[in-house]
């Protein structure tokens, strides 16, 4: 199996440089973690099937959401989310070592702006799911409130954020729909700054008032 490195080069050097920092951000901002879990919850169906998530990380999303397989090139981020509980696979979006139509969920959360070829991973996720099966893709959307901050951080040259591409949730609309998504929906949460979020949020549909956006869309 290929490292990081050698597939995606840059991409990934921070979780794998910082993975206790990455996973400790959840603890720190717990409501606001809460409240992304929710909405992600909230666009999964009532039997959500066997499920992928592309870029797990340390398996804060994965494991409370049932989802089976978790995917990543970065190792000390997938003993972790091992130990959660997820079957962990090494690897990238971009190559996925998985049968055609193996999947009937697939989950990118805030994985998506890591990607160095998001068209080619969407390729891919369409191949991996099942006719009817579900993508979701988590963001912080590039012209909210946080997404600013974000873009700031990645002038700044700060870890995990100098490496992210970020996007509106427009941009995404029209790269899964250019691979043959329909039925494209929005669902968004964190509202308002970061720091002032304390209690766990309710997620509303669309986007534009949320920092934080899952679009769930359909493979035909």
């Amino acid at each position: 199996m290929r490292t990081s490195r050698e597939v995606n080069g840059y991409r990934f050097r921070d979780f794998e440089a910082f993975t206790e920092r990455y996973d400790a951000w959840f603890e720190k901002h717990r409501a606001a973690f809460l409240s992304e879990l929710r909405a992600v919850r909230y666009a999964l169906p009532e039997v959500p099937g066997l499920g992928l998530e592309v870029g797990v990380g340390t398996g804060r999303f994965a494991a409370p959401l049932g989802i089976q397989i978790g995917l990543d090139p970065a190792v000390d981020c997938l003993q972790m989310a091992k130990e959660r509980g997820i079957h962990v696979v090494a690897g990238v979006g971009e190559e996925l070592p998985f049968r055609a139509g193996a999947f009937d969920i697939l989950l990118m959360i805030v994985a998506f702006c890591f990607l160095k070829e998001p068209d080619r991973a969407l390729e891919e996720a369409r191949r991996a799911l099942k006719p009817g099966g579900l993508i979701i893709v988590g963001i912080i959307d590039r012209e909210s409130p946080l997404g600013r901050l974000y873009e700031l951080k990645k002038a700044e040259g700060a870890p995990f954020y100098r490496d992210a591409v970020f996007y509106t949730p427009e941009e995404v609309r029209a790269m899964l729909e250019s691979h043959g998504f329909k039925d494209v929906r929005f669902l968004q949460t964190l509202f308002g700054p970061l720091e002032r979020i304390e209690d766990v949020q309710e997620a509303m549909e669309g986007y534009g008032e949320g920092s934080f956006v899952v679009i769930r869309a359909e493979r035909p």
